[in-house]
């Protein structure tokens, strides 16, 4: 009994001494918690090591592993379970609905209609839409006919925005060149009232597209009537492309098409060989009034932030006049709003909204997310916390690539490790199919886009060949689960996106 209270006494000591050393750890990890990155949801720099490796907090990635159950259940759902096919059916029996849907047409607003009430139908919330001007721009007749030394039809589409050629068309001599740079060595002399041919090669996208884009000012400057531009394609089969392209201000507009890559390089071929060629031109495509036309909208509203830090998925629903835009861009317009439609039959609503935007006249311009970026301006960095846009096919995915600053991307590369079931877990930076988002991910804003095995895609682009037979059931489906799975962890994640915006 003598020694019982030193014992009890010595015990108490013990007891609060490990209290306060429990404490102490625990005022040291919240402390190196906050030196990690992370308080009170937000994150603080974190940066990489001298290696390059992110240093993101051991909670935060424990955290976004943690989300690997639940991304398997999307992905199970969507493509192996009820919903598989669905993806495919609903876009099928949109285009097949309303067809092509150029900006200014009866037909896309149609289908901006029709797309309102299947978003309530699915059972999204806050469906509207919201208002763009936007150009309207008809295609007419049609007709080019190479007639000397001999005659032969050559299948062409007039460019976005171009004029028409006078009544009855024009008979004018060929002049041909391969390259901007070779066009500059020809004087203006040789080049006045001539059809100028411009046949570059192919090098990417990107590089080439310039040619359309410029042909009939870069022509025009130097006295050409029109211009023709071998379509922006790596492959023909004697298809013409089209796209948008753009006058400059002060030069003289002339009517430009596309022609087909075959008849670009013999019209090449020939007059490198000295023949003299004429072609005749007609073309009724002309310029109208702008007219309004509308974002389509429909959300996931979020269990804890409804109108701020929003993470937007998209796509542009608006196409070329041609085919009936399947894979530019409905594919892209449809993974957006299904993503929301599955989640939400799911039970999975995350902490911030999910908003799926299907912008209108993408293709001459962004003018519908230029709209909606003006409409949104004032409380933009609260309301926006992510974006996300497919705009560069739909075909079987790779991953996802991204563009903001290190922070998120250290963020975002781990959500990308969870995509193991889809065997889509390819990083890139920065995005490559991003077009209308790039409003906002040109200014700070961290996005992604869809990274996808599209190697045929710029085949079919722009082409009547856009078509339901270029999109694959089993590819939509894995593209729309990677869609709903990726945007649901940003939006759910405890963290939102880092991002340094630029007004």
């Amino acid at each position: 009994m003598a020694c019982t209270r030193p014992l009890g006494g010595t015990q108490n000591i013990i007891k609060r001494v490990a209290l306060v050393l429990s404490l102490i750890g625990s005022l040291q990890h919240h402390i190196g918690y906050s030196q990690a990155g992370i308080v009170d949801n937000r994150i603080d720099r974190f940066g990489k090591d001298s290696n390059g490796v992110c240093q993101l907090p051991d909670a935060l990635v424990a955290e976004i592993r943690g989300y690997q159950p639940i991304v398997n259940k999307i992905v199970d759902k969507i493509v192996n379970g009820k919903f598989a096919g669905q993806t495919w059916n609903d876009l099928a029996e949109l285009v097949d609905t309303f067809g092509s849907r150029i900006a200014g047409s009866e037909q896309l607003e149609k289908a901006i209609d029709y797309v309102l009430e299947r978003m309530k139908a699915d059972g999204l919330e806050n469906v509207h839409t919201e208002n763009a001007s936007v150009p309207h721009w008809v295609r007419g007749y049609e007709n080019a006919e190479l007639v000397k030394p001999f005659h032969k039809s050559l299948p062409l589409l007039g460019l976005g925005s171009t004029i028409g050629t006078p009544r009855g068309g024009i008979i004018a001599e060929v002049l041909a060149v391969e390259s901007f740079k070779e066009f500059e060595t020809i004087p203006p002399e040789q080049v006045k009232g001539k059809i100028v041919v411009f046949a570059p090669k192919w090098e990417s996208y990107g590089r080439t597209v310039v040619y359309r884009s410029q042909a009939a000012s870069v022509a025009a400057r130097k006295g050409a009537v029109a211009a023709l531009v071998r379509s922006i394609t790596p492959f023909s089969i004697g298809s013409p492309h089209t796209g948008q392209q753009h006058y400059q201000e002060g030069v003289k507009k002339i009517p430009v098409a596309c022609i087909t890559v075959e008849d670009a390089m013999m019209l090449l071929r020939k007059y490198r060989r000295g023949d003299q060629m004429e072609i005749h031109l007609e073309m009724e495509d002309r310029p109208m009034e702008p007219v309004i036309s509308r974002n389509t909208i429909g959300e996931l509203v979020g269990t804890t932030y409804t109108n701020t830090s929003v993470v937007v998925v998209s796509g542009h629903l608006d196409s070329w006049d041609v085919g009936v835009g399947a894979m530019d861009n409905g594919g892209g317009a449809l993974i957006s709003w299904k993503a929301l439609t599955y989640l939400k039959a799911l039970g999975l609503r995350p902490r911030r909204t999910i908003r799926a935007i299907l912008w209108t006249a993408e293709e001459e311009g962004l003018y519908g997310g230029a709209a909606y970026k003006e409409g949104h301006k004032a409380q933009e960095e609260k309301e926006f916390n992510f974006f996300f846009e497919s705009d560069i096919g739909t075909f079987e995915p790779r991953g996802l690539d991204f563009v903001g600053n290190a922070d998120a991307e250290c963020i975002f590369r781990e959500i990308v490790k969870l995509m193991s079931p889809l065997n889509a877990t390819e990083f890139a930076t920065p995005t490559d199919g991003g077009p209308d988002i790039s409003h906002w991910t040109t200014r700070g804003f961290p996005g992604a886009s869809l990274l996808n095995k599209n190697e045929k895609y710029f085949w079919f682009h722009h082409s009547a060949g856009d078509t339901m037979e270029v999109e694959d059931p089993k590819s939509l489906d894995k593209c729309a689960a990677l869609w709903a799975a990726a945007a649901y962890v940003v939006a759910d994640l405890s963290v939102n996106m880092p991002k340094e915006v630029q007004p």
